[in-house]
Formats: C-alpha cells, structure tokens, sequence
C-alpha cells in the first residue's frame, strides 16, 4: 500500500478479506488521482520552451515566473510545477493544509493555512501573495495551482471584516447544514482572493495567468484529455466565480444564520451594490483541469473490474447528513446480499461527492470526527445484519474534519466490537465523537497528504454468502 499508511493495522481485525479488498481499490485509486504525476504526464521544459499539453510558451519572453497555490493537494501540484521549472521560477508562493517531511521545493515557500478554518499563517500569506502580484507586470507570467479547501487556507477578507470575523463565518456556515457551493457563496463575497479576485488581481497588472486546477464541486462531469486546455474552467481563486451576491443572501435566509454570522458580514452582504460581484469569465487566462469528482469512482471501477469484482458507481451527487448516508448504504448492503439488488454480490457499491454534518449547538460536541467517520460508524450499526459487508469512507485529500485522519473503515463486525470495547456508538454519533470510537476499535484510515482532492470517497464491498 502506498497511499494507506495504517493497512496492517486495518487489516488484523474484522472482516479482514473484505477489507483487503475494500483497500486495494481504494488505494490504486488515489494513486492513479495524485496530482504530482498528473502534473508531470502532461507540463515538460525544453530549454526555454514550456510545453503543457498541447500548448506551449516561450520563458524567455517572460521577465518573471512565480508559483501560487493553495489547497488540500497543493502540496503535490506545487511541487511537480516547482520541479519542472527548476531555476526558471522566480519565487513561488504555497499554502497547504498539511506540510509533510517528504515535501521538496527548489524556490517556493511554504505556508500551512488553516482549514477548516482560516487562520493567521494563512493570511500572512495571502498578504505576501497580493504584495507579489501588485509589483508584478506584463511581462511576468503566473502559474497558479489550486485544489479544494483554499476558500480557508487563502483566506483574506476584504476591508471592512476581520480575519476572525471571516474564521467565524467559516465555523458557522459549516455546522448550518449547508452545501459547500451554498458556503462558498457567501465566503466568496467578503474575500479579496477567492471568488477569482487573485485573478481578477493578476489581470489588473496585464500579467499571464495558467492555471492548473482539481475541480471538488459536485456535478462537474468526469475529465477527458487533461492536456487540453479546459474552456469551462469555474473554480476561484483563479477562475471566474459562479456563485452571485444573491445566492449569498439567500443562504443567510434559507438557513437563518443572520444572527449567528458576524454582523459586518451580514450588513456588507445584504446592502453591498454590484461593486461587490465577484469576477464571471476570464477569457485570456489558460486552464488546465486535472481532476473532477466523479473521476474517482470511474477509476475505482475500472480497478474493481480488474480484480475480478463487478462494480457499480451509484452516485458521484451523494450530499446530505453523514450519518444518514451511513444507514442507507447499510440497508443496500442488506437488500444487495438477500435479494441481489441493485446487483448480485461479490459487489462493489461505489460513490462520491459532500455529505456534512449538522451542528447547530456546539455544547453538544464531546470528541472529534468529520463527515466520512460518522458515515463509517453509522454503517456499521445495520451492517451487522449483513455478514461480511465493509465499507470504507474518506476525504480523499487525506484529512477528514478535525482529525488527522482521512476517514473511517467498518465491517459486519465492527459494531460487535465496538460493544466489546465498551465504545457506545450512539453517543460518539450524537456527540460528533466519531474519530475517537473508531480509533479505539481500529478502524480510522491513515493517509497523510495523497495529492487530490476530490471530497469524499466511499466504497462499499457486499461478498456473496453461501446458504
């Protein structure tokens, strides 16, 4: 295993030969997803000559090249550009969520940002990255990687609101029961970098601007040829923004957060005219686009296929509460195995996309966990009516809410053993402690950066029984 850092343990417990395989497919997965290499399949130098995909530019012509990024893969992406540049790179610019000992950079600083939640590092920053590009010209040229979660690592709001006023925002509309892209609406609108004000930034002083960018938003369609630029790209900070001051407002109603977000947001929000629109196209700006959602799970299940085991993707669209998830994938895992339905085991169930958690009352939190743990414990619940059944859910960037780790990992028998160790399931569901029940049975997935980002990642594996 490359990408699963604690198999042995995942595997000396439980139902180890549905694991085995539940952790196979998932770990060929991330491998085939990681940035780096898809970065360096398609970007070569060739003396002065920067070839990416099936476009080129010459450097010479260029005064400056500066690296940005930020993001839960930037680690990966920063440094296979970092790599191939070499000594052509002027100054480069990364925010990451996790630093790792194995991370190699030639002329590019490194700063760990918050996430979820914005924090300082990030800011100061965010700050460096703005000074970069004010003294930048037209003939300087910026190539800008970005993955999901740099709506909170470059994190710098506009004048007016507080970085703590922004760390706020960030914490409330997380636990409000919101979608990411209903978040993001309103995050957008009180930064002055996401929400494509970094590029709006770049294009004030006539510089060129490439980007290379993992698409994290549910409903993207599946990548083609990554080597050709992407026209439709849509993703901040680089790319124009598709959520609209509207959408943000309507949010603040739909989900009555007026008196729990900071006043100065609500106010600028509310009565800011159309100067405060973020960016909607950005017509002379390259983009090449690595990844998408659904790309998981097609890869998942072409891996599954090699390995013999029929595999279905049910859904790369699945949002909703976590542990609801969790109880629905234990009840096809159920019907799959009495009935044979949606199909016959030995099976793979596959999935992706953004469940979240509903917090509205923060006294109620007793330890620590994020979306793909609660589903993996909540699964594991029903599946002990289905011998044999594992499912496996990760944040597929390697860190899944508050924890180090990247997820949960639950077997027919997970629950039994939960009962054993006298972890009281329930309560970890109820009090958000989900990280600190499923490490005490062994079943949290450890993989430290893995170079994409793609949200969540579930595999559910449904063995056929005998008799």
């Amino acid at each position: 295993m490359k990408k699963i850092k604690n198999y042995d343990t995942l595997i000396d417990h439980g139902d180890v030969e549905s694991r085995k395989v539940v952790l196979e497919i998932t770990d060929r997965t991330l491998q085939r997803l990681d940035a780096y290499h898809r970065i360096k399949s398609i970007m070569k130098l060739d003396g002065d000559i920067l070839h990416i995909g099936a476009k080129s530019w010459d450097l010479s012509k260029k005064k400056h090249i500066y690296l940005l990024g930020a993001g839960k893969a930037c680690n990966h992406m920063a440094m296979a550009v970092d790599e191939v540049l070499g000594e052509k790179l002027t100054k480069g610019i990364a925010i990451v969520k996790v630093a790792e000992e194995t991370d190699r950079f030639q002329n590019t600083d490194v700063y760990v940002g918050g996430h979820p939640l914005p924090n300082q590092a990030g800011y100061k920053a965010c700050l460096k990255i703005l000074d970069l590009v004010d003294h930048a010209g037209p003939d300087d040229l910026f190539i800008v990687v970005i993955s999901g979660g740099s709506s909170a690592l470059m994190s710098c709001p506009i004048e007016g609101i507080t970085l703590e006023d922004e760390i706020k925002t960030t914490d409330v509309m997380l636990k409000s029961g919101a979608g990411i892209y209903e978040i993001n609406s309103i995050r957008r609108h009180i930064s002055a970098m996401n929400g494509g004000m970094l590029a709006k930034r770049i294009q004030s002083v006539g510089a060129e601007l490439i980007g290379f960018g993992i698409s994290d938003a549910v409903g993207n369609p599946a990548t083609g040829d990554i080597g050709v630029p992407y026209e439709k790209y849509a993703s901040t900070p680089m790319g124009p923004d598709k959520t609209t001051l509207e959408d943000a407002r309507r949010v603040i109603r739909d989900y009555d957060v007026a008196e729990r977000l900071p006043k100065n947001v609500v106010d600028y929000i509310m009565n800011v005219g159309p100067e405060g629109e973020t960016p909607k196209a950005f017509p002379d700006n390259t983009y090449f686009l690595l990844n998408t959602l659904p790309d998981s799970c097609i890869y998942a299940k072409e891996i599954a296929e090699e390995m013999g085991i029929p595999a279905i993707i049910l859904s790369s669209f699945l949002e909703g509460e976590s542990k609801d998830a969790g109880s629905f994938f234990a009840s096809i895992a159920r019907e799959a195995q009495a009935y044979g339905n949606p199909v016959k085991p030995p099976c793979i169930i596959l999935s992706s996309g953004e469940t979240t958690t509903q917090i509205l009352d923060n006294s109620t939190i007793t330890g620590h966990g994020g979306p793909g743990q609660e589903l993996t414990l909540s699964f594991s619940i029903l599946a002990a009516k289905t011998k044999g059944a594992c499912m496996l859910s990760i944040d597929s960037e390697g860190t899944d809410g508050t924890t180090p780790v990247a997820g949960g990992i639950c077997d027919s028998s997970s629950y039994q053993q939960a009962l054993d160790k006298g972890v009281d399931v329930y309560a970890a569901l109820r009090g958000h402690a989900c990280y600190e029940a499923l490490e005490e049975i062994g079943d949290t997935v450890f993989t430290g950066n893995t170079g994409t980002n793609l949200c969540d990642f579930n595999v559910l594996y449904i063995p056929k029984v005998e008799g």
